[in-house]
């Protein structure tokens, strides 16, 4: 199996290195330390079975990070550790296609659980999360609208949130830049805005709800 261990911290690396290493099945790990080459793997590589996710790592955009590395591989299973661990945040993350959710604080026995259950096939998060609680109403409509969106179409909302003009999006994407104008009203339409620039905040406020660019 193929694993990628994405977080700035050796010893937390180390940790989760040893709880994958530790699986009946011979692990091959990848490990990086900030959020781009995480992104570079996930584009390059097609056969990774789990990616573990830091996303207040240098780089980390919060879980608008997530919405980004999904669109990239939408069925890669993705858990979130994080020292954010709260249960507005947990859901959300479930939400946006989190597989999973780890407090940094939990048990080297608990983080075997947590992986254990997502390889095969399950969501899993702390159980004493509820993700049928209601949080903030505001943002799970904006999580809700986000969802609506294609892969491509996503991809195309994270690419307008790095600057890219819609020549450098075609050529990204391998297709016409008339394709990414017809992407992007519809991302405009599914959003409720009517600006470039009203999409990429609305993207920035998944990314500022509950992280930080700060170090957790």
């Amino acid at each position: 199996m193929q694993f990628i261990i994405a977080d700035d911290h050796p010893l937390f690396r180390g940790a989760l290195r040893q709880v994958l290493s530790s699986l009946p099945d011979e692990a091959k790990i990848l490990e990086v330390g900030d959020f781009d080459a995480a992104k570079k793997l996930v584009v390059e590589r097609d056969d990774i079975d789990l990616l573990l996710l830091d996303l207040t790592m240098p780089g980390g955009t919060g879980l608008s990070g997530l919405v980004t590395l999904k669109a990239l591989q939408p069925a890669l299973p993705i858990i979130i550790v994080s020292g954010t661990d709260d249960a507005a945040t947990i859901k959300h993350a479930v939400e946006l296609g989190a597989s999973g959710f780890i407090s940094k604080s939990a048990s080297m026995e608990t983080i075997g659980e947590a992986v254990h259950a997502v390889i095969a096939g399950d969501i899993w998060t702390p159980s004493d999360i509820d993700l049928d609680q209601a949080h903030d109403p505001e943002i799970e409509a904006l999580i809700n609208k986000i969802r609506t969106l294609t892969p491509q179409q996503t991809r195309v909302l994270t690419m307008l949130a790095e600057g890219l003009l819609n020549k450098q999006i075609a050529y990204e994407l391998n297709v016409s830049e008339a394709t990414v104008k017809a992407h992007v009203s519809a991302v405009l339409q599914k959003l409720g805005v009517d600006s470039r620039t009203q999409a990429v905040i609305l993207l920035s406020r998944i990314g500022n709800e509950a992280f930080t660019s700060e170090a957790s």
